[in-house]
């Protein structure tokens, strides 16, 4: 008599849906009114509030301002500040790259040389991809590179990421009107007093830049004047230090805080505008 065998049932396969983030609760009793709280835990956007010191143009330390603003999870906060930088580097790209099929190359209708008798592989044309001034196979052909991200990803993104620079981000007084006419050597001096050294990457963060300042500060490479117009991911993640203004911190704290409200249309301002091509 043949032994019995036990089937055992095949394991379940995973899925989006079978996953925990789909997986709809039970009904709540009022005897446990912080299980929802715990349930979803994983999916709240956490957001800590960071002291930054407000120096003046001279250096020394004139009070104190905060900057309370909205991080993705943990888990989720790489992959989303990672989709958000190949989305803007992506964007970037032209897409005007372009080679020339045999199809396309001018000449070969006649045939090289003849067919036998020479030694040498048959030819048909001088417009075949095997010899040097052919065709190219599979050659780059212009392309829109464009991918979307939804918005509401993007600001978040943007958010996490000014979020893990806090401990390099300083707040400054508003310093236009100090600055009296274009130099450079004053404008260094006025870093140093900051403690920012022109070697390292630096972007600031203004409301608006006045021309002294713009003219001061353009003749250093490692250094980034931004407005929120011009705010970007790139320049974000690949400074060393950031440094703020007063009127730059109550505009982040209203834009990406958790008291802001969002904005559709026109009211973009994550450096959608700004106009930077690279090529292929």
């Amino acid at each position: 008599m043949a032994a019995s065998t036990v089937r055992t049932p095949p394991p379940a396969s995973l899925s989006f849906f079978s996953s925990s983030l789909f997986h709809i609760p039970k009904p709540l009793s009022l005897s446990k009114p912080n299980s929802l709280n715990s349930q979803f835990k994983h999916l709240s956007i956490s957001c800590q509030v960071a002291t930054l010191p407000i120096l003046s143009f001279t250096g020394e330390k004139i009070g104190e301002t905060y900057l309370d603003l909205k991080s993705a999870p943990p888990e989720t906060a790489r992959a989303v500040v990672h989709r958000a930088i190949i989305t803007d580097q992506q964007n970037k790209r032209r897409g005007t790259a372009s080679t020339l099929t045999r199809a396309e190359v001018r000449g070969g209708g006649k045939k090289p040389y003849q067919q036998k008798a020479t030694g040498r592989a048959r030819r048909g044309s001088t417009r075949t991809p095997l010899r040097p001034g052919g065709g190219v196979i599979f050659g780059p052909k212009p392309r829109d590179w464009t991918i979307k991200i939804n918005r509401k990803e993007k600001r978040l993104a943007i958010s996490t990421a000014l979020s893990s620079a806090v401990e390099n981000m300083i707040c400054v007084e508003e310093f236009g009107e100090k600055i009296e006419k274009p130099k450079t050597k004053e404008f260094i001096e006025a870093m140093r007093r900051w403690g920012l050294e022109p070697k390292e990457k630096v972007m600031f963060l203004m409301m608006d830049v006045g021309e002294n300042v713009g003219l001061s500060s353009r003749n250093i490479g490692t250094l980034r004047m931004l407005t929120p117009r011009t705010l970007n991911m790139f320049d974000i993640l690949n400074s060393d230090k950031l440094v703020l203004t007063p009127d730059a911190v109550d505009f982040l704290n209203g834009r990406y805080g958790v008291d802001s409200e969002e904005q559709d249309g026109d009211g973009e301002s994550e450096g959608d505008e700004e106009v930077a091509t690279e090529s292929e």
